[in-house]
């Protein structure tokens, strides 16, 4: 598959082309349609890339784009691309040597998409978004930052380190949903912040113990020690007292945060006020699928049934006719 090189000169110097060979082992890693293609995509050829990626890849966000006005929908296909792959260059890969190359690589066509010259076909399509809604780089590369810490980080000792990783991991996306909806200000990216904290919470007591399987604890362990916890039990899925006891405490704490974000959903329009209530109410039912299991993460991933979903998109659709 073609990456772009890296050169100093004719020669490759020692450290950039070990840096070229980790990606090479990247790209491998992925589908052969995330590489960069030989030629430069026509606009409506990168428009379709990203279409194709964000329809197939999440139907949760094809769920939520139908209430969008049509006009919008291009333009979340195309942030919603950029943040998938970006995703998929961290956890996909398997290799934090060969994602760090990634990112680098990616953040490199990032600029260049700033610049007018990306030739990746999510970046031909994003820089028209970009250049419509004016857009702040800093949005994008901040989760290009969050993703590059999962990397090197794999434990948060308070949970004012969790919420400075969200800052990076979470927040941006509400910022830029904000931007393509029209809004700017700094109260509403505010309110946006903890609500996209908090789906960042239920995502994380959710995957308790997939992520462990991934190298990562999320859980504070200044919240383990607390409640008398150690962090052998999630693997072995030793659902005990005390464990139950910190659940409990998580779930309470990420509703606390939905809570905190609701207001927002009265300072929008009617359209993206219905996303941002399926999207609250998909994380509030998440937390309470937790609790309905008791709080036991380990033995089983809580997840919301497809009648529960269909309730929720449901309740959305009716919200439109009223």
């Amino acid at each position: 598959m073609p990456t772009a090189s890296i050169q100093s000169g004719n020669v490759l110097s020692p450290g950039l082309a070990m840096d070229a060979s980790a990606a090479q082992r990247g790209w491998k890693a992925l589908p052969a349609s995330y590489g960069f293609p030989e030629r430069r995509p026509a606009l409506e050829e990168a428009r379709e890339y990203c279409r194709k990626l964000a329809r197939s890849h999440y139907e949760n966000f094809s769920v939520a784009t139908m209430f969008l006005p049509k006009h919008l929908r291009q333009h979340f296909f195309n942030v919603y691309a950029y943040c998938r792959i970006s995703d998929d260059l961290g956890d996909e890969v398997g290799d934090p040597a060969a994602s760090l190359a990634l990112f680098d690589q990616w953040e490199a066509e990032l600029d260049r998409c700033y610049e007018g010259e990306a030739r990746h076909p999510v970046f031909v399509a994003l820089a028209e978004t970009v250049r419509e809604f004016d857009i702040p780089k800093h949005e994008f590369s901040d989760l290009l930052r969050a993703f590059r810490q999962d990397q090197t980080v794999t434990r948060y000792e308070t949970f004012g380190d969790l919420l400075a990783y969200c800052q990076y991991s979470a927040n941006p996306v509400g910022h830029l949903v904000l931007y393509l909806c029209g809004y700017r200000d700094a109260e509403r990216q505010r309110l946006s912040d903890f609500t996209c904290t908090a789906l960042q919470l239920a995502n994380f007591w959710q995957d308790v113990a997939g992520d462990y399987l991934r190298g990562r604890v999320y859980l504070p362990l200044e919240d383990l020690r607390r409640f008398g916890v150690v962090e052998t039990v999630i693997p072995q899925a030793q659902f005990t007292p005390e464990f139950r006891e910190l659940m409990r405490f998580e779930v309470e704490r990420a509703r606390e945060w939905f809570q905190q974000g609701l207001p927002l959903i009265a300072q929008v329009d009617r359209n993206l006020s219905r996303d941002l209530n399926l999207f609250s109410r998909g994380g509030l039912e998440i937390l309470n699928a937790i609790e309905e299991r008791g709080y036991d993460v380990l033995s089983q991933r809580p997840s919301l049934s497809k009648a529960r979903k269909l309730k929720l998109v449901a309740r959305a659709a009716w919200s439109r006719l009223i």
